[in-house]
């Protein structure tokens, strides 16, 4: 990898922190902590919240038919989310012991805090709490294809990717055959999170 691209690359990075502090400082300014993992809100911040709830019979009424015909469709997909999750995590929990790759951690991708947000109504936060589910374990399965690829492939396609993962940056260009071998050598080795390996 050339020296422009890692610098643009470390610039990506710092930016990327630089609005993590960003949303935490907004975050700040919303009234609520965290205790024990879990979300706190100040107490007239809850009273507020609880004023704007919406009471589920209002929330129904005001539904659009149409939405309404379409949930099942909706949360049909539970059942390949599901199968998903399972099959993933029974797959780190093999492969990923064989090939010396650190296992992903699940409950950093798969997060239900939304529950916490009293504004929210029943079906509100049920929706909220499948669409963690589902984005959730999407990120979670694109996470241990990254680390995957990474060992095994890494190599980039010859045509720009849209929402590559965040090793890709990392993998070596496409028809680089002479320093392949080694590059494939770092990257196992980087994946592993050995001491001393670069990319």
């Amino acid at each position: 990898m050339t020296e422009r691209i890692d610098a643009i690359l470390e610039s990506i990075q710092a930016l990327e922190q630089e609005l993590e502090e960003e949303f935490a400082k907004a975050g700040a300014g919303l009234r609520f902590g965290l205790e024990h993992g879990r979300a706190r809100f100040e107490a007239e911040v809850l009273r507020r919240h609880h004023e704007l709830k919406t009471g589920l019979a209002r929330y129904l009424s005001r539904a659009n038919p149409l939405v309404v015909l379409t949930a099942p469709v909706i949360y049909s997909l539970i059942v390949p989310f599901v199968v998903l999750d399972l099959w993933v995590s029974a797959y780190q929990a093999i492969c990923f012991r064989v090939y010396g790759i650190p296992r992903v951690r699940r409950s950093r991708y798969v997060v239900f805090d939304r529950s916490a947000l009293t504004y929210l109504n029943l079906i509100e936060r049920f929706n909220c709490a499948y669409c963690s589910y589902g984005n959730g374990v999407i990120a979670y399965a694109r996470e241990i294809a990254g680390r995957t690829e990474k060992f095994w492939c890494p190599i980039k396609h010859a045509r720009r990717v849209l929402g590559a993962h965040p090793h890709y940056a990392d993998f070596a260009d496409f028809g680089e055959g002479e320093g392949y071998a080694n590059h494939l050598k770092r990257s196992r080795a980087k994946v592993r999170g050995e001491p001393g390996a670069v990319s």
